[in-house]
């Protein structure tokens, strides 16, 4: 079946957003215990291009498929996991890319490189990294793993705090979140 892109996301309600979070159906590596683990020979390079033993996969579908079994564990090492092994994969930066936000119905939505969408939240926190003069801003995605806004998503957020005062803040979901880094 081939793949059909989502939707703009400046077309979507939150709430057709969370539809369509809901409705992604990812595979359930929570519940996985595979006894081998080894080196995947993979490589998510800062700017979400992802490799395998040097090569370029230049099939969305397949990056598709293989963030779906992305998880992070709590020595921020990236892992893909299946049923049957457990295996290591290089992240240079950030397994995704924000490159697209939308403030809508009092949360705030990011599409992904993956065209994955996520509504920042308790669950999805927006993080600021870095200082002043080079912060980094991520959104937590799904099993430990992060977004990394890119600049064109990080204007467009901006622009929200802006339209919000000056105290460089954002909310979503009642949740406020600074984009000053700490």
């Amino acid at each position: 079946m081939p793949y059909e892109p989502p939707p703009e996301l400046a077309s979507l309600s939150l709430a057709e957003v969370a539809r369509q979070v809901a409705d992604r159906k990812l595979p359930p590596v929570e519940g996985w215990a595979p006894q081998r683990t080894g080196e995947s020979h993979m490589r998510i390079a800062a700017d979400g291009t992802w490799y395998h033993e040097g090569s370029a996969i230049k099939r969305p579908a397949m990056v598709r498929a293989f963030a779906g079994l992305l998880t992070r564990d709590e020595n921020a090492e990236h892992w893909l996991v299946t049923p049957f092994e457990k295996l290591t994969i290089t992240v240079d930066d950030a397994a995704f890319i924000a490159v697209d936000c939308q403030e809508a119905d009092g949360g705030i939505a990011f599409r992904l490189n993956t065209d994955d969408l996520v509504i920042a939240g308790a669950d999805n926190p927006l993080i600021a990294r870095g200082d002043p003069d080079q912060p980094a801003f991520y959104v937590a995605v799904r099993r430990g793993c992060e977004a990394r806004l890119n600049r064109s998503t990080y204007e467009q957020l901006a622009q929200i705090a802006l339209a919000r005062g000056d105290d460089w803040s954002v909310a979503s979901q009642g949740m406020d979140f600074s984009l000053i880094p700490a």
